[in-house]
This record gives C-alpha cells, sequence and structure tokens, in this order.
C-alpha cells in the first residue's frame, strides 16, 4: 500500500462508530448547522496525531487527497502532518511551500478543531516577522473560517507579547454575530489578559458595552468574580 492507503486505514482501523456519532452532534453536522455535512470517523486526537507523526514524509499529494476528504479526521491529520513539516523544515523556502498549501486550502479548514490545532502552529509562527495584511482581509471577509483563522493565528503574536494585531483583528470581529467568532475573540483577549492585563483593561473600557456576552464571558473569564460582575452589570 502506498502512504496515503495506509494513513486511511490506520483512522478507520482506529475509528469508532460510537465516537463518530457523538464527534458528529458534537460539531453540529446537521442542516443548517456551521458543520453541516461533515462526516466523523470516530478517532481521537491524539490518535490522530501518532498517525501524522508517524507519516510526516508524507508528500503533497497525499495531503491534497486528505485535505480534500469528505472525512473530518482525513483533513485533521493532513493539517498535522502539514504542522510538524513545517517545523521540521529548516529552510525559509521550504517552510513558504506548507504556507502557501495551507492558505489555499482554507475552503477546506472548514470547523473550528481544524482551524484551532493548525492556524497560529503555522501562520502565527511564519508571518511572526512578516507582513499580516491577509490576516485583516480574511477578518474582514465573509467566510466564517477564514475569519477564525485570522483571530486564532494571533495566538502566535499573544505568546511573544506582541499584541497589536491580535487586538485590532478583534476590533474587526467585535460585534460578530456568529458565537464561534465571539468565542474565538474573547479567548484571544483573555490570553492578552493573561500576558498583560493592563492591555485587556484598556482594551474592554470602551469596547466592553459593545460586545456580545459570549465575548465578553471569554474574555473577562480570568478576573476575580467581582470584577467580572461589575463588568456584567454595567453592561
Amino acid at each position: 500500500m502506498n502512504i496515503y492507503e495506509n494513513i486511511t486505514q490506520e483512522l478507520r482501523q482506529a475509528g469508532s462508530p460510537d465516537k463518530a456519532a457523538h464527534l458528529s452532534r458534537f460539531f453540529k453536522t446537521r442542516k443548517g448547522e456551521y458543520g453541516e455535512g461533515d462526516r466523523f470517523i470516530g478517532v481521537t486526537v491524539p490518535r490522530q496525531r501518532n498517525i501524522a507523526q508517524k507519516y510526516t514524509d508524507a508528500d503533497f499529494s497525499v495531503l491534497e487527497k486528505l485535505i480534500r476528504s469528505p472525512w473530518h479526521e482525513e483533513r485533521l491529520t493532513a493539517l498535522l502532518i502539514l504542522v510538524y513539516k513545517f517545523h521540521k523544515c529548516k529552510t525559509e523556502e521550504g517552510r513558504k511551500t506548507y504556507v502557501d498549501f495551507y492558505i489555499s486550502h482554507t475552503e477546506y479548514i472548514n470547523n473550528w478543531d481544524l482551524v484551532d490545532l493548525s492556524c497560529y502552529k503555522l501562520l502565527g509562527e511564519w508571518f511572526m516577522d512578516k507582513d499580516r495584511s491577509l490576516l485583516y482581509e480574511w477578518a474582514k471577509s465573509e467566510h466564517l473560517w477564514q475569519q477564525r483563522i485570522a483571530m486564532v493565528t494571533c495566538m502566535h503574536f499573544v505568546r511573544q507579547g506582541d499584541f497589536k494585531d491580535c487586538l485590532a483583528i478583534a476590533d474587526l470581529l467585535l460585534q460578530h454575530p456568529h458565537d464561534l467568532i465571539q468565542k474565538a475573540v474573547g479567548w484571544l483577549l483573555r490570553e492578552t489578559g493573561k500576558k498583560d492585563e493592563k492591555t485587556l483593561v484598556d482594551f474592554l473600557a470602551s469596547r466592553y458595552s459593545k460586545m456580545p456576552r459570549t465575548m465578553l464571558r471569554y474574555a473577562i473569564e480570568r478576573f476575580p468574580e467581582e470584577t467580572r460582575k461589575k463588568y456584567r452589570i454595567k453592561k
């Protein structure tokens, strides 16, 4: 068997019908929901990581088949392999090929776990010393998953103490109607506060009253209860 067949076979051997049914509900795959039509094999993320690490020699033809798969776990495994390959690569030219692949396949990075387990580990590191205008384009788009990628990619910057783009993109998405974006913005603001509480407090001062409740709840989660209560009451 070739590498693609090995990967898909191992995923199926690791799958569970009960787990697949649970994941289908958890990731909202019914008609009209954000994951409509997605299909699950029923494989845990740790098992997918193990398989991805085993097949980091998979080339782009294999990743292309996996990322276009209707099966959620095959797409996630492709992304995990891509991240591993990116981090193993020592050349700028080589790393760019993985970034370009990621950027050109966002159509298939179409659920929140696919975004969160890949974007900041790859795009975040890549854009650390580069122009980040693409993230703003995505934040301003009407593509839900590109918007989430734009926000969550900032995790890498925030962890380096660089808050500018996180706050600017949060501003662009401040009144977004979808809870998956509200949660992402709140999460990244909370992470900003973990690094620098004053930066978060200053950001919230003129914005918290405009923020959806879900976003605010995530953003202030680490504050003492009395402080959280003041934000909620004033809102």
